[in-house]
């Protein structure tokens, strides 16, 4: 019987995020609205009411994320932890746009850097920091 489990093809390190306050369902929607995230597989707890699981593609890399289940490990979802995910992108200044549309706020603001990328740092609405950059427009 072939494998039908989707996270079967991840290799490499992949993010997986624990959203508080049972909110990883509309964490899904963010992500889609501000990143073009696409999911791929859910899998929701016997409870009904959160999610196990759920995998989403962004931006050509995977990203996995779940609810809370403080029950399970014994703590609730931590503060942030100082964990940046980045997305490199043709047109950084799109997509610092695209995100803070859909309610992204500026932790570091989008600029040209010495490093030769357009670059600034965004927080979710969900605890986390997103850094986008792309190639400086010549």
């Amino acid at each position: 019987m072939p494998d039908t489990n989707p996270n079967a093809t991840l290799t490499g390190v992949t993010p997986h995020l624990m959203i508080a306050d049972n909110r990883a369902q509309e964490a899904i929607a963010f992500y889609a609205k501000a990143f073009g995230a696409t999911e791929v597989a859910r899998s929701p707890a016997q409870d009904g009411k959160r999610l196990m699981h759920a995998h989403l593609a962004i931006n050509g890399g995977a990203v996995l994320l779940h609810d809370d289940f403080p029950e399970m490990t014994g703590h609730k979802a931590p503060p942030p932890s100082g964990t940046v995910l980045h997305l490199q992108v043709p047109d950084a200044d799109a997509a610092w746009d695209k995100a803070l549309a859909a309610g992204a706020t500026v932790r570091f603001p989008i600029a040209d850097q010495f490093w030769g990328d357009r670059y600034g740092q965004l927080d979710d609405p969900f605890g986390h920091t997103w850094s986008i950059a792309g190639p400086l427009k010549g």
